[in-house]
């Protein structure tokens, strides 16, 4: 008599072992999500407390009256300066906290969504990509552990800068109440849980982690738009967007809290999605398949610099197109400043420094966009670190590819990338402010202090580059030196920082421009340093081992 077996259906293969739920190891994932980022999560919270709370007590020094408020909140009146800030309220009676709430809450909301969604990312696709989660789910591991562990990691992240804000605020500048400021940081907070849902989701998507976050990214930039289309005319659109609940708070103006509830439905909703595609797909795969590539190569994949720029074009595509509305619209706002100044004593001081008020303004902007053309430099150059640890970098080198020329490919697309970038945003703010001034010479004074940033952008690149050659698991440190210029460049003129203090920022040199003068000798040994340190990193890197960690 033959004995026949009963074969497991494909769903009892994936069934948790030892009898685990779909969520057994998520405290001790939880765990280890926290030894990993114990520097990188401090970093992020610090850094958006910090300069939140520390931007606050410079609006008593630069608008200490009420006539220099209402100024400022006349300068809110116009479409350009609704689509970039959104819609003005309490502007009748202009206080600090409706101002705190107009010029601040949108920038945070957005740095919030964009720490929720990489982060996302980074515990979930990411840790599919390498072969991380499929190591771990051979043990007792739940099928939803890793993204119950990552939300909650973010989630509490973001929980925490609500709460900081909601205590901090109201010490720095008295005129702010708790409850209201409470608003303020559950307000920015709901903005990061909304999209650490979505990062939660478009980990399923794609395999691979950089288009995940490509993705959210690009989610995040859709509910800027719809946000800024909704406040300048179709209010609708703005209830579209996380964003717009946000800031339909009506924080330290009305305080309205139900708008938060919507986030959170909608968090919870991504949340569960994430959940049900996770169980419907293999560990490492993703819901949309990549499309195989073609048999042959073409001509312009056969060398490593066409390999790195068919990797990065669509990050440059992307920060170019950003760069470009960003000129564009802050160039449209030159005819207002000299108005909205004029009675300013302090803003005279900080934006007079640089000749006119006009050319102080137009500096600062040009600051702003050097600083985003810096931000690409390095993600530019992390990408190189990242192929290198994903493995794809070793296919490569296994050729007649030497390291050297490999690493220069991509160094040539983050140093060039970091050029069309300053010339497109130049080029989009000197067209913009040259015709809201009727000055044609505003065009080639705009775009010429765009392009001498480029030293000092090209030294932030260099830093990471030896990063990468000497201790590459030390490249994301690169960004304190970002930070170190933002911070220099943004509030230097309010805090009055020593000489010494702005001089050794990469971007000092040129920031007096237009109408100041540019500082050769230090641009001369920006130059010399950049050169220096890619010559380090490059040297480094063909000497040491590859890593995968």
């Amino acid at each position: 008599m033959s004995v026949t077996t009963a074969q497991p259906s494909p769903r009892q293969h994936a069934a948790p072992r030892s009898g685990g739920t779909t969520l057994t190891g998520t405290v001790t994932l939880i765990r280890f999500i926290l030894r990993r980022d114990r520097v990188r999560l401090p970093i992020w919270i610090g850094a958006i407390v910090l300069l939140v709370v520390g931007s606050l007590p410079t609006f008593p020094e630069t608008y200490p009256t009420q006539a220099d408020r209402q100024a400022r909140a006349e300068l809110l009146d116009n479409p350009a300066t609704v689509a970039l800030t959104g819609p003005a309220y309490g502007t009748d009676d202009y206080t600090f906290g409706a101002m705190t709430a107009n010029e601040l809450l949108l920038w945070v909301a957005i740095t919030m969504g964009l720490m929720s969604i990489l982060l996302m990312v980074r515990h979930t696709r990411a840790e599919e990509e390498t072969g991380r989660t499929e190591l771990l789910r051979a043990g007792v591991l739940g099928r939803h552990a890793g993204t119950t562990a990552a939300f909650t990691v973010v989630a509490g992240a973001n929980v925490l800068i609500g709460l900081l804000l909601g205590v901090l605020m109201p010490s720095a500048l008295d005129e702010l109440s708790v409850s209201s400021s409470l608003l303020f940081g559950a307000a920015v907070a709901s903005v990061g849980l909304v999209f650490a849902g979505v990062g939660a989701l478009t980990a399923q998507v794609t395999e691979h982690a950089r288009a995940a976050s490509g993705l959210g990214v690009a989610v995040l930039g859709a509910a800027f738009s719809l946000r800024a289309i909704g406040d300048v005319g179709a209010e609708a659109l703005s209830w579209l967007s996380p964003i717009g609940w946000a800031q339909r708070t009506k924080v330290y103006v009305d305080d309205r809290w139900w708008p938060l509830l919507i986030a959170l439905a909608v968090t919870a909703l991504l949340v569960a999605v994430a959940y049900a595609t996770t169980s419907r797909r293999d560990v490492g795969a993703g819901l949309v398949q990549a499309r195989p590539g073609s048999p042959r190569a073409g001509a312009r994949l056969s060398s490593p610099l066409g390999l790195a720029l068919r990797l990065q074009r669509g990050g440059l595509i992307g920060w170019g197109a950003g760069l470009i509305v960003f000129g564009l619209a802050y160039g449209s706002l030159a005819s207002s400043i000299e108005e909205f100044v004029s009675d300013n004593s302090t803003l005279q001081d900080v934006l007079g420094d640089a000749g006119t008020l006009i050319d102080g303004f137009m500096a600062l902007v040009v600051q702003m966009l050097a600083l985003l053309a810096a931000a690409y430099g390095l993600t530019a150059v992390v990408r190189l670190r990242n192929e290198e640890t994903a493995g794809r970098a070793e296919p490569v080198l296994a050729t007649a590819v030497s390291r050297v020329r490999f690493a220069a490919s991509h160094l040539v697309i983050a140093m060039g990338g970091s050029l069309l970038l300053m010339l497109g945003g130049g080029l989009g703010l000197a067209l913009t402010a040259s015709l809201a001034l009727d000055d044609g010479s505003m065009f080639g004074k705009l775009l010429g202090a765009s392009v001498a940033h480029m030293p000092g952008i090209w030294l932030i690149t260099a830093v990471a580059v030896a990063l990468v050659g000497l201790v590459p698991h030390l490249v994301h440190l690169s960004w304190i030196v970002l930070t170190y210029a933002v911070i220099v460049g943004m509030l230097a003129g309010f805090f009055q920082f020593p000489d010494w203090v702005m001089k050794i920022s990469p971007l000092d040199a040129a920031s007096p421009l237009p109408g100041g003068d540019l500082g050769t000798v230090a641009v001369v040994i920006m130059g010399v340093l950049a050169v220096a340190l890619i010559w380090i990193g490059l040297l480094g890197f063909r000497r040491r081992d590859l890593t995968t960690t």
